[in-house]
């Protein structure tokens, strides 16, 4: 790099702003706050202070996060499109990540965060800017590099240990507003990492019962979990069991524990069993020889860390990895985040890592396991 950024910036979900900084206050304490919009922040670097290339990567409520090189300037959507390049300048980028900041907070009347139409027009104009002007070899570069979306996507080494060299550059754009566009980077060192804006890139499939089958999906893709057939499931908070669905098209076996009912479409399943209860009301012998554990009830996060609690230290229970989902019912139960994540710890599952998806509404997904 011929400069060092001077400022990053982030993306979270709307209403998360307050959380994300009061992370970045504990995590890098000489970040200096500077300008916001709701689901967006750019921070001030202060002199002598180099961030690490994965700066973002422990932090729960950043979606997406960069170095920001300024402000897309130009009164129409093309000089906009090459100021994009002018700001990029010499860095050599693989790949351009366009997408939009977040408008509302999730399910405020029915609003779904990811990408919009708009966002992917303005994509497809500062491509071709990006090949015109003497950036022909951006094309063959992005032909080479295509966007890494969903789960059918190339994943980057998970290797920390990779050199950056090794690393994909990208090239941001968060389109603020429609006339508002700002630019950064970031590289690539992680699967998340390679969705644009942080959005995985998936539709319900047809006959889906719920969108839980979309956090499900991405809360596996994100975790790195992998389930393998007639392993066992155990899901406490089942119903209706658009989760279990995604489950049982992984080829395992699934326990859903709910006083609910399921949908008959999940109950006629015969890889599926329903346990009609309460979970404290479920006999521990139904824990014992399953794999897997995924929790996501509407009680705030003492009420589930206690049920897990419950079962995961009673004698012979031995779950290769969990998957729970925490409520926060206020967002003040951010600031507890540390120590929910120790008290998991403290039942014998080291491997502990938290993160609002992008399917995630007011709460957080935390993946724990005994092995990395």
């Amino acid at each position: 790099m011929s400069e060092s950024p001077s400022f990053v910036f982030f993306t979270c979900q709307v209403g998360a702003e307050a959380a994300l900084k009061h992370e970045l206050a504990l995590a890098s304490p000489r970040l200096r706050f500077a300008f916001s919009r709701p689901g967006f922040l750019t921070f001030k670097l202060p002199p002598n202070l180099h961030l690490p290339e994965n700066f973002a990567d422990k932090l729960v409520f950043a979606r997406a996060a960069g170095f920001c090189l300024g402000k897309a300037t130009g009164t129409t959507l093309v000089k906009r499109a090459e100021s994009v390049w002018k700001l990029i300048g010499g860095l050599p980028v693989t790949q351009v990540h366009v997408w939009p900041r977040d408008r509302h907070s999730p399910g405020f009347r029915d609003y779904e965060p990811g990408m919009t139409p708009e966002a992917v027009e303005i994509e497809r104009v500062i491509r071709e800017a990006g090949e015109k002007g003497g950036r022909g070899s951006r094309r063959a570069a992005f032909a080479a590099n295509p966007p890494v979306h969903g789960s059918t996507g190339a994943s980057p080494s998970h290797s920390h240990q990779a050199s950056v060299q090794q690393w994909p550059l990208v090239a941001d754009v968060v389109i603020v507003d429609d006339d508002e566009w700002w630019v950064g980077y970031h590289y690539v060192h992680s699967l998340v990492s390679g969705w644009p804006g942080g959005f995985l890139d998936a539709t319900l499939p047809p006959g889906t019962v719920s969108r839980a089958w979309l956090k499900m999906n991405e809360a596996m893709l994100w975790s790195g979990f992998k389930l393998k057939p007639k392993q066992r499931c155990v899901e406490i908070g089942s119903a209706p069991g658009g989760a279990a669905q995604f489950l049982l098209a992984q080829g395992v076996d699934v326990i859903g524990i709910d006083p609910a009912q399921m949908d008959p479409t999940v109950l006629a399943n015969s890889h599926f069993r329903h346990i009609q209860k309460r979970s404290k009301e479920v006999p521990r012998r139904e824990f014992l020889k399953v794999d897997w554990l995924t929790c996501d009830i509407n009680l705030p996060p003492n009420y589930t860390l206690d049920t897990v609690k419950a079962i995961v230290t009673h004698p012979g229970v031995r779950f290769k990895g969990m998957l729970l989902t925490l409520k926060l019912v206020e967002w003040s139960l951010a600031e507890e985040i540390p120590k929910y994540l120790d008290k998991i710890r403290s039942w014998g599952y080291p491997q502990v890592r938290a993160r609002q998806l992008h399917h995630n509404r007011q709460e957080i997904c935390v993946a724990a396991s005994k092995r990395r």
